[in-house]
């Protein structure tokens, strides 16, 4: 908590340094926040996966995390959750049914609200746009960048614990990284902190990272990485795990399909899942989330 804020972790005052998400020291950015907030009780994580890679994203993400894939729902049998054998679920996919049939997989995510229409005009305030009002009672909104995501009133509290693999490691998916276009950086930085309350931490060597400190049972993070390349495409986010063995987690993945794309020897690999999508193995604690 940072120095001068409230009990209850509003920030304000002088702010120790931490450790990122990358393994890199932390600080936070300590902002006046409004007295009236969004409280977010759970986090999931979407899968959005075109019909031609439906199949195959299914099978690699139940493999790579140990999950059971539940029966499919909805109107199209177009949803699925990933089912841990603990703990509540916090990784969902949806197949898409989009113009572009060689779309690439995306994500988006669900926060889980009190109040859908509360948070929904908080959202709308700090710069968010209703893409659609469901009748089955959630909200499809895009953030100030461009991304989408769903407010949704489903109550679930359990976090569940990292995967232990017959190689005597540990790993789990525990993190969004939300890509942002350089000239919206601060505004969508902005916008997620503001929406969710949790305090904006920098990195002090990377500064092209941040990360929104989460409450202690939330199942996912939030990281904020800032991209150089020029445009301005909207903000997208990809998949992040947490493991003890790095090597050990690579290599299990490529076994199920994954190709390396890059080795960030400083803490982190990307790799290239079967449906097409691009995620990262780093080098955080599965339990903490932290650097060891």
């Amino acid at each position: 908590m940072c120095a001068g804020g409230t009990p209850v972790g509003q920030p304000g005052g002088v702010c120790p340094v931490g450790v990122g998400a990358l393994g890199v020291d932390m600080a936070p950015v300590c902002l006046p926040y409004p007295s009236t907030m969004t409280t977010v009780g759970w986090v999931t994580v979407f899968l959005d996966l075109p019909p031609h890679a439906h199949e195959a994203g299914t099978r690699f993400w139940s493999a790579v995390t140990g999950y059971a894939v539940s029966p499919p729902r909805g109107d199209h049998a177009e949803f699925t959750t990933l089912l841990p054998p603990h703990g509540d679920p916090h990784l969902k996919l949806q197949r898409t049914e989009t113009a572009d049939g060689d779309a690439p997989p995306a994500v988006h995510l669900d926060l889980h609200v009190a109040s859908v229409d509360d948070a929904a005009s908080r959202a709308e305030r700090l710069g968010a746009e209703v893409a659609h009002r469901s009748e089955h009672g959630y909200v499809v909104l895009r953030s100030p960048g461009g991304f989408v995501f769903c407010l949704v009133d489903e109550p679930l509290v359990e976090r569940p614990a990292p995967t232990r693999w017959p190689q005597q490691h540990e790993s789990i998916v525990d993190q969004v990284c939300l890509d942002i276009p350089a000239p919206g950086y601060e505004a969508e930085c902005a916008f997620w902190s503001g929406l969710t309350g949790w305090p904006e931490r920098r990195s002090v060597s990377r500064p092209e990272f941040r990360h929104l400190e989460r409450p202690g049972a939330m199942p996912v993070r939030l990281l904020l990485q800032r991209l150089e390349e020029p445009g301005a495409a909207p903000v997208s986010g990809h998949l992040d795990l947490a493991c003890d063995d790095r090597q050990a987690e690579v290599a299990r993945h490529v076994t199920l399909g994954a190709a390396v794309v890059a080795d960030h020897g400083g803490g982190w690999t990307v790799l290239r899942d079967p449906a097409g999508g691009l995620y990262c193995i780093t080098d955080r604690d599965p339990r903490s989330g932290l650097r060891p």
